[in-house]
């Protein structure tokens, strides 16, 4: 069962986000807020801001922005559940589900595919504490019971129907959808993951959401494929998750970089050793979708797959997947390990000082794309030569990035022995088109919109959204859902704090759009008269949307005559041309 709305939302009006925060980060008075170097990037002048009235802080330099649970949570890397317990024992609140009478047909009636992941995870973390086996296998791989525990790392039982004894619905259909359980044609029901090793897989809040299954045994086990993962489900999309995410945020940020990794035991196996920002891509190549997931915590991504042919050829599948994605300030590079290893071997024999000496020998995607087209062809003859453009031309449409575009194609042409300008016209390549810089400072940012006036206005005193509604907008952008949810939100609840309403907005609204809104509302003065500007944006939203009526009942007086307005439509147009004929004689006047 989730953890009522209205529960988040008291929590946040009573936790204090500088006493959350200052806990962890100490912060210094400055001015009506506080203020530190930012604990989400490197920094040496303070651009780190927490707002004791509005309960929420913000990065001016890389965009880091949330109330106290939202820091909790990216901070410290707990769960959203984790998180809210964690805040909830500070000010002695109890969540509600702690507390609910549980009524154990009704219970297992409404078993989701949340719960019966979370179920399967704890009853496979339980397990592996009694596994021997288990266990031994692990401390064989070098992992401590400390790594085990943060990864949360379990073991699934020999035997057919273990989840049986801890999900008492066996048959939900929550479990089959979920992936826990497989149905044969013959009816019968059998767990999915059995004898193996269980890595949970985590969505952005920390929510199990999938797992990845191990056998035990050597290259010779005969129990299966010995990587086994969940199927794709409506929690979980392979192509769109990274292994080890969610754990990994807060290392990537302190390193600068991420590194993208082939396995689950990688990704342990380098956080054991100190090197804590690598994640996995699962089961699947790497996918434009993974590459934006990574843009977002940072601009310099790694891979390293294992040295041999099979590691090779998931590399260039990498590069070539992540084309679509690049932009000119991304950092894209790949290491490349000796064939008889993988980044696990790697650093058990190296430590962590070998391995990151290693990371200073990494090549940048352009260069391994060229250097691995033209080493396959023999750049001495013309045929050669002509394979080669054949190889490099898919590439070269797909890249977007204006300056890296650019020099790849002064490169090939060189290579080639032609002229850009011949390459050019050979492959028909467009010009690179040059961007517009990313976001503006605070200095230029553009004024904002009547509609984001408004959102900063509810954000800010939430009792005005009384006033509103939320068809006064046209409801056709990100901005005007942002409009209308804040309105409802608001409305029901007016005494809401600054901080439980952009707490509401995470997950349903673009990342971006939430970093520009979490900076204007930090930087509006806490001794502004709100309600002064309130009433001029009232009056400019009723004048809008007297336009926007207006326009429709022209266009259906032009289209199918005056017969077919209403009789208010029929007012509103009489009104427009009275003041149309007073204007006009005012002019002539």
């Amino acid at each position: 069962m989730a953890i009522p709305d209205s529960f988040i939302q008291e929590l946040l009006n009573r936790v204090d986000v500088v006493d959350v925060i200052d806990a962890s980060v100490p912060l210094k008075k400055a001015g009506a807020n506080y203020s530190a170097c930012c604990p989400f990037h490197n920094e040496k002048t303070p651009s780190f801001t927490v707002s004791p009235t509005k309960q929420f802080y913000h990065c001016f330099g890389c965009g880091a922005h949330g109330t106290a649970l939202g820091f909790l949570m990216e901070y410290q890397g707990l769960g959203f559940v984790d998180a809210v317990h964690e805040l909830a024992k500070r000010v002695g609140m109890t969540v509600p589900q702690e507390t609910r009478v549980i009524d154990k047909v009704a219970e297992q009636a409404a078993l989701g595919m949340q719960e019966a992941l979370h179920m399967a995870l704890g009853y496979y973390r339980a397990e592996l504490k009694k596994s021997e086996r288990a266990i031994n296998y692990l401390k064989g791989r070098g992992l401590s019971g400390e790594i085990a525990a943060r990864f949360q790392i379990g073991y699934a039982p020999s035997g057919w129907q273990n989840l049986a004894s801890v999900i008492k619905d066996y048959q939900s259909e929550s479990l089959g959808v979920a992936g826990l359980v497989i149905t044969n044609e013959q009816g019968r029901r059998y767990d999915r993951f059995r004898d193996r090793i269980m890595f949970p897989i985590h969505d952005q809040k920390g929510q199990v959401i999938g797992f990845g299954g191990r056998v035990l045994g050597g290259e010779g086990d005969d129990s299966g494929p010995k990587y086994l993962n969940s199927p794709e489900t409506p929690l979980f999309q392979k192509g769109h998750e990274l292994y080890g995410l969610f754990l990994a945020r807060r290392a990537i940020r302190e390193a600068g970089k991420v590194l993208v990794v082939e396995g689950y035991m990688d990704v342990v196996a380098l956080a054991q050793h100190g090197v804590g920002y690598a994640v996995a891509t699962l089961g699947t190549a790497t996918t434009p979708y993974h590459i934006t997931k990574l843009m977002r915590q940072t601009d310099n991504i790694v891979f390293c797959f294992d040295g041999d042919a099979a590691g090779r050829k998931a590399a260039w599948r990498a590069a070539i997947n992540s084309l679509p994605a690049l932009t000119d300030g991304l950092r894209l590079s790949f290491l490349f390990l000796p064939p008889e290893h993988d980044p696990d071997s790697y650093i058990r024999e190296f430590g962590k000082d070998g391995f990151e000496a290693a990371l200073k020998e990494t090549q940048p995607l352009s260069q391994y794309v060229v250097q691995t087209l033209s080493s396959a062809n023999d750049m001495q003859s013309h045929e050669g030569r002509v394979r080669f453009l054949n190889d490099v031309e898919p590439i070269l449409k797909q890249i977007q990035a204006p300056a890296l575009s650019l020099l790849l194609r002064k490169r090939c042409a060189e290579l080639a022995g032609v002229s850009q300008a011949e390459l050019e016209s050979l492959m028909n390549l467009a010009q690179p088109a040059v961007r517009r810089k990313s976001a503006p400072a605070r200095s230029s940012r553009k004024p904002p919109t009547l509609v984001r006036r408004l959102i900063q206005m509810i954000l800010l005193r939430p009792h005005l959204a009384l006033q509103l509604d939320a068809s006064m907008v046209p409801g056709n952008g990100a901005e005007d859902e942002v409009f209308g949810h804040l309105i409802r939100l608001a409305s029901e609840s007016p005494s809401l704090a600054t901080s439980a309403l952009l707490q509401s907005l995470r997950g349903n609204v673009p990342e971006s759009l939430m970093a520009e809104i979490s900076a204007e509302v930090m930087e509006v003065d806490d001794a502004f008269e709100i309600e002064d500007e309130f009433e001029g944006a009232m009056k400019q939203l009723r004048d809008s949307l007297k336009q926007r009526e207006l326009a429709v009942v022209l266009r259906i007086a032009q289209e199918q005559g005056l017969q077919a307005l209403t009789q208010e439509q029929k007012m509103l147009l009489q009104q427009f041309r009275r003041g149309a004929v007073q204007g006009s004689e005012q002019n002539k006047v």
